[in-house]
């Protein structure tokens, strides 16, 4: 009997397995994040997008496909960066990775 009562379901109200908002701030934020989540969802999607625009070009062999490609897709990536969707050093990496495979087929 006292182990069932330590086992009780927890006192704060619960939306979704999340924990609600109590205070009128706390709920804005949540509104907010809300907000934001998918507009950094769209944005993140946008630059996946463009990214496999290249891998795609490389892919099928399409040298001025690819080139062309991968200077559309540099904006995006630090256009993410700025925003703080994705990490400077991230977006540097992938620039640098894509742009070899790249130049490689170039040759």
């Amino acid at each position: 009997m006292i182990y069932d009562r330590l086992k009780s379901p927890r006192k704060t109200p619960i939306n979704n397995g999340k924990q609600m908002a109590n205070s009128a701030q706390a709920k804005k934020r949540g509104r907010q994040i809300e907000r934001r989540t998918e507009v950094n969802k769209a944005r993140r999607s946008r630059i996946r997008t463009y990214l496999k625009k290249v891998d795609e070009a490389l892919e099928a062999g399409e040298i001025k496909l690819a080139s062309e490609a991968l200077k559309s897709a540099q904006p995006e990536l630090m256009r993410g960066v700025s925003k703080g969707i994705i990490h400077k050093n991230t977006a540097a990496r992938k620039m640098s990775r894509l742009s070899s495979r790249v130049k490689a087929m170039e040759k």
